[in-house]
């Protein structure tokens, strides 16, 4: 892994994309800033104001705390999947940065909530933060919660505007799309809408939990080949949404869990354990060849009895199952949950493929 350690995703649209630290000094990054003049800002979907005596406020971080004095209007985001909730809370920013390859940062699923606002300035974070660009922006605030900002990375971006960092006293890229989305509320001087979308959000999960009990207490795991059988651990963001719908991540994959807290590769002699009840897999093309190639794993009851589910790179929904935010959950509910109640039926010839389009 590089130093960003990104969640490993199969390598398609992302390929393998790593972050590096980049070196800027501060004098370039005050010249470029003043540098022409600034790019219009993006209208906000929702014009809806802040609450009244929202400021000032001081969000924690892991590198200290950063005083909002008024409501941000020109917001560049370092992290990497912060956008869906401002957009859902009003607010467009006029900086994001590539994750998973979408125009803009901005996924079909968040369409609607960009409304007829430009698109945001995508960030390529390949090298590194191009703090060139991120000061070229002139933004009054930069948000980085999804991210793993170093100290270095803090410093850097402080020295252009205030920066909010990833929480303290957990693994990078880590953070709930509940704390993000209830953070960003805070910063926007929202935070009722921001707990209202927690709730409605909750909701979508709930409403899929009754609609199917036979989920709860089955196992479940998502994974892709990736270094191996690489599986999703409990507490990263694909693992939530599957105990989100009910499922359980099997405990005794905890061993295979590497220090970055994200998941693991599950040795071949122990493939026995990914013989849950629905495996999903993020699957590029060559992903159920090479597995069917292997003898082992194809030996299991996984296969036989028709308990996979392969998500193609060629859906949406391959993005969006890494990318869980208030507005992608709703469209991975939509397009997943079926599947997996197909995976789970105990019929082996029931699809679970995507329905045709």
């Amino acid at each position: 892994m590089s130093p960003l350690s990104v969640p490993p995703l199969p390598r398609t649209r992302s390929r393998g994309r790593r972050v590096a630290t980049l070196v800027a000094t501060a004098a370039l990054l005050a010249g470029v800033a003043a540098c022409g003049g600034a790019p219009a800002a993006p209208e906000a979907a929702d014009p809806a104001a802040p609450a009244e005596g929202a400021y000032p406020v001081s969000i924690e971080h892991k590198y200290g705390s950063t005083e909002i004095a008024a409501a941000p209007e020109r917001i560049v985001l370092v992290g990497l999947n912060e956008q869906d909730a401002l957009l859902a809370l009003g607010t467009v920013p006029v900086g994001t940065s590539n994750f998973l390859d979408a125009p803009g940062g901005i996924f079909p699923w968040a369409e609607e909530a960009l409304g007829g606002a430009p698109l945001p300035t995508l960030l390529d974070q390949t090298d590194g933060i191009p703090y060139e660009q991120v000061a070229a922006l002139t933004p009054d605030l930069i948000i980085g919660l999804y991210s793993g900002l170093t100290q270095e990375d803090y410093d850097t971006l402080s020295g252009i505007a205030p920066t909010v960092a990833q929480p303290a006293g957990q693994e990078d890229y880590t953070i709930s799309w509940q704390d993000t989305t209830t953070t960003l509320g805070k910063i926007l001087g929202k935070e009722d809408e921001a707990a209202a979308l927690i709730a409605d959000t909750e909701a979508v999960f709930t409403q899929a939990r009754d609609a199917h009990p036979e989920f709860a207490g089955k196992s479940a795991v998502m994974a892709t080949l990736y270094e191996g059988y690489y599986f999703y651990g409990a507490d990263d963001v694909r693992g939530r949404t599957l105990t989100s719908l009910g499922f359980t991540v099997p405990a005794d994959l905890d061993q295979f869990i590497g220090a970055d807290g994200f998941g693991g590769t599950v040795p071949g002699e122990r493939i026995s354990l990914l013989d849950v009840d629905a495996l999903v897999w993020l699957a590029e093309e060559t992903t159920e060849p090479s597995l069917r190639a292997d003898a082992l794993y194809s030996s299991l009851g996984v296969v036989s009895e028709g308990r996979e589910v392969f998500v193609a790179d060629s859906e949406d929904v391959y993005d969006a199952v890494s990318f869980v935010t208030p507005l992608s959950i709703p469209f991975v509910v939509e397009n997943l949950v079926p599947r997996l109640s197909a995976a789970v039926d105990g019929d082996p010839a029931t699809v679970t493929t995507a329905p045709a389009a």
